[in-house]
């Protein structure tokens, strides 16, 4: 079991007896959240890359959700395909201009079976030609049991839109994975977080949902009010490097609301005053307490 996965399980125990959300308490050692999977080596939400973070011995790993056409969950941070898919490529005249005169191509307008067509590899090195956007169930499949996972509801309002709710596919998915609840594989606990207040809220309200909830909030609502505004639907908070670096006394004011703090994103070449990565995490972690970090460089933790 990793380090964290006990004193996890014991801060969100009491969470399984409501549907109403019980403040997790601060975490006591640091946390790795694998961004993406290992996603500065490894194309982003491919199999190779939640491989990879495996192997660097990652606490959680983060799949964004996405939906496909006919109803099915993939890990794929944005809502269209072209930056990391040759969608182009194979499906040049299938892609749609916005407001913005862009082309894209939306997750949204195909199948499973048309994306399982798509290589999502070869953007980020030639040696990763042929990898695939994978589905949430294959994501699960590879890292249950290893880590933790971190879904987050992406552009859930998006889907409402078009009749495919993202929550209800989550929670099945959970379900039948026997992970919709805190505790319910030791070696798997789950978080579920978004930058939606409305899809944590529906998540506690409508499905029941009894894990730990996440919030990803703007910059301006990480005030003290804000905060205690968010204790009635999330249990955790989840701001910018930026945001905490502004106001330090965040961290404080959450934990004494009984919310963890989970910070993003770090990666190596984009550290700021820091000069190295590890040193940038470190000093969140140890200097100005927060939880847990979300890092494209799962290899560069400090400590490991």
């Amino acid at each position: 079991m990793r380090r964290f996965a006990v004193l996890f399980l014991l801060a969100c125990a009491t969470v399984g007896q409501t549907a109403e959300p019980t403040a997790l308490k601060p975490y006591t050692k640091p946390t790795l959240i694998a961004h993406r999977g290992a996603s500065f080596d490894a194309p982003e939400h491919t199999l190779e890359a939640y491989a990879l973070a495996l192997k660097h011995a990652a606490d959680f790993v983060e799949p964004d959700l996405q939906i496909t056409k006919d109803g099915v969950l993939v890990c794929l941070h944005d809502t269209t395909l072209e930056r990391t898919t040759n969608v182009a490529t194979v499906y040049p005249d299938r892609g749609t201009v916005g407001k913005s005169g862009r082309k894209t191509w939306p997750v949204s307008d195909f199948t499973l079976a048309e994306i399982g067509k798509l290589d999502a590899g070869s953007w980020k090195a030639a040696k990763f030609q042929g990898a695939k956007v994978p589905t949430f169930q294959r994501m699960i499949d590879l890292v249950k049991g290893k880590a933790g996972l971190i879904p987050e509801t992406k552009a859930p309002e998006v889907y409402g839109k078009i009749g495919l709710n993202m929550e209800k596919l989550l929670m099945e998915t959970l379900t039948k994975n026997k992970l919709d609840a805190p505790g319910a594989d030791p070696k798997t606990p789950v978080i579920i977080q978004s930058f939606s207040a409305a899809s944590l809220k529906s998540l506690r309200k409508e499905y029941g949902c009894k894990l730990p909830l996440v919030y990803l909030p703007p910059a301006g609502e990480t005030t003290p009010e804000g905060l205690k505004a968010m204790t009635a639907f999330a249990d955790g908070v989840a701001p910018n490097k930026a945001v905490v670096l502004a106001r330090p006394q965040l961290v404080a004011d959450a934990h004494a609301l009984g919310m963890s703090v989970t910070v993003w994103t770090f990666r190596r070449g984009q550290t700021g005053k820091f000069e190295t990565v590890t040193a940038e995490m470190a000093h969140f972690l140890k200097v100005l307490k927060v939880d847990a970090v979300f890092t494209d460089n799962p290899d560069l933790f400090p400590n490991r």
